[in-house]
């Protein structure tokens, strides 16, 4: 029996339901064939509701250039009665995290029933156990991040191909894989976007991704709508002392004593977290800090890598490496004069003659030294270039580090410096200018759809400016101006080749993201689960409200030109 004929039996929470278990049954874990597979899947789904049977060409795949596992965009196209360029974009993600977290249960981290029995009686988080129990939760991978979205804006999609006439302006579902790590599928799908705006006129009002919301503390019952995404970089350090055997380490430069100087003041420095009344903004976090030795050997690093998560809000990347240059400044200086006081001491204590040393520590940007080693001859740039062909298929961020690597070791002075570079990913921030007029109605109408969701549902929400996260929607607009946005592409080792993502096409694009959320709680835990009663009661409605009222508010927009 194909998906449509069991499906047009079911009101819509049902069939929300019922897409998410079918979803979560395909394993489709980031980097594997599954993310293909999954696409296949939802691909016929399409295919089986009459209207796309009618207008098959409506629904299509995109595939991800040069993917080693075969991903895919997934989209379908819904036009109202009425022909209209006004656009709103239904898009989720479609691949997972992995499943090695449920341990004995792996087998059965796909089966909701399974897990849903399992939690009813595991003591051992209570929460869970309460969940379970109450039948409202549904349990597995990617229940909550985010299969429930994708069936979610499935079952919105065959509902409006049934009811046209109330379709003032069209909707383009857009599924997209990698979410979990590069965000190929939706950097790919700039591209397809642009298409169909130039080739069929396409006028995009706005996005709507239904990316999971949590509670943010205990007893929270808001419902969370986020009219933005955060935006990432991954600020990284590489720090270049000089070494020297144990017996003599107080006339080394440690690269691992500048770099724990470094992340002492940044990591989950509250002062580096933007201040945004109302936000939950987040301070950077180091996720890397290792020295280049492979294995023991008893003399000291002579390079040490470090990087960090940092998330945009309203700064640019610019104002990100202007602050991070200063402190690296701050951080050199105190480990100079520190170093020298130790070695003074050392001298004092042992009567030894002293040596002509200096702990000083250049701090420079990549973009900075590349321009001082080809001031002086030295091909930097074409270096880097040949660094990248030779070592393509390295991990990119371990690629970005052998790049400036290979351009430290050019220095014919070798002298000990830092280097300031960003590696992948970079996701742009997207968010709502209120000064702007069709922000400024665009959030009015948002604020007027949730308005009567309360009264009508007696949910609470809670509307926000940014969705706490990594989301797509961050790649559908760019805030930057050129200047801004120079700083970043300069100082990103080979960023055409390692991480092209397609700036100018976002910056034409500039679609507003919206983020009405499945509910749900431990995303990315074996205790993920999904609620039942708002997400498949309540949101379909809501999207739907939303999508029809922004679609409305072009409209009027449009007569009143």
């Amino acid at each position: 029996m194909c998906m449509y004929q069991q499906l047009r039996t079911m009101n819509i929470p049902e069939q929300a339901e019922f897409l998410t278990r079918h979803l979560v049954g395909i394993k489709s874990i980031n980097g594997t064939e599954g993310e293909g597979a999954i696409a296949d899947s939802i691909k016929e789904v399409l295919q089986s509701f009459p209207y796309f049977q009618q207008n098959p060409e409506l629904v299509w795949e995109q595939a991800v250039p040069n993917d080693a596992v075969g991903r895919k965009n997934v989209f379908a196209l819904v036009k109202g009665k009425k022909a209209s360029s006004k656009t709103v974009i239904f898009h989720s993600h479609i691949d997972t995290v992995g499943i090695e977290d449920f341990g004995h249960l792996k087998s059965q981290a796909l089966n909701p029933d399974v897990l849903e029995a399992f939690f009813a009686t595991y003591e051992l988080d209570k929460e869970a156990q309460a969940d379970a129990q109450s039948g409202d939760w549904l349990f597995g991978r990617g229940s909550v991040d985010m299969k429930s979205g994708a069936a979610v804006h499935l079952a919105n999609v065959l509902y409006f191909t049934e009811n046209l006439e109330g379709l003032t302006g069209n909707i383009l579902l857009m599924l997209n894989p990698d979410e979990e790590s590069q965000h190929k599928g939706m950097i790919s799908a700039i591209s397809e976007l642009k298409r169909l705006k130039e080739e069929h006129g396409l006028n995009y009002v706005s996005a709507i991704n239904d990316d999971f919301i949590t509670p943010l503390y205990e007893g929270d019952s808001h419902r969370y709508i986020y009219t933005g995404a955060a935006g990432k970089i991954l600020p990284s350090f590489y720090i270049y002392g000089r070494e020297s055997h144990v017996g003599d380490t107080l006339s080394s430069l440690d690269p691992n004593f500048i770099g724990a100087e470094i992340t002492r003041r940044i990591h989950n420095n509250l002062d580096l977290a933007e201040n945004i009344e109302g936000e939950l903004t987040l301070p950077p976090t180091c996720l890397q800090q290792r020295d280049n030795k492979e294995f023991y050997t008893v003399q000291t690093a002579t390079s040490s890598y470090l990087y960090f998560n940092y998330f945009l809000y309203e700064s640019t990347a610019k104002e990100v490496m202007d602050k991070l240059t200063v402190i690296t400044k701050e951080a050199c200086a105190d480990a100079e004069f520190h170093l020298l006081k130790q070695y003074q001491e050392f001298l004092k204590r042992t009567g030894l003659p002293g040596k002509e040393l200096s702990w000083y520590m250049e701090v420079t940007s990549l973009a900075d030294f590349i321009e001082e080693l080809e001031n002086k001859g030295i091909p930097a740039v074409q270096t880097a270039k040949k660094v990248q062909q030779d070592n393509r298929h390295m991990e990119p961020r371990k690629l970005c580090f052998q790049i400036v690597e290979a351009l430290q070791n050019l220095d014919p002075d070798k002298k000990p410096r830092v280097i300031i570079f960003f590696a992948p990913p970079y996701l742009p921030h997207n968010y709502l200018n209120e000064e702007d007029e069709r922000d400024a109605k665009l959030l009015q109408s948002i604020k007027e759809v949730l308005a009567e969701a309360e009264r009508q549902t007696g949910e609470q929400f809670a509307l926000k400016k940014f969705f706490p996260y990594l989301a797509d929607g961050s790649f559908l607009s760019l805030h930057e101006t050129d200047e801004e946005i120079s700083s970043l592409i300069d100082n990103f080792p080979e960023w055409e080749s390692i991480y092209p993502v397609p700036i100018k096409g976002i910056r034409e694009l500039n679609i507003p993201s919206i983020n009405m959320g499945v509910y749900g709680k431990d995303g990315h835990k074996w205790t993920e689960r999904v609620y039942k009663p708002y997400t498949f009661h309540v949101l379909p409605e809501l999207i739907r409200k939303t999508a029809l009222k922004l679609l409305e508010q072009e409209e009027n927009m449009l007569l009143s030109v």
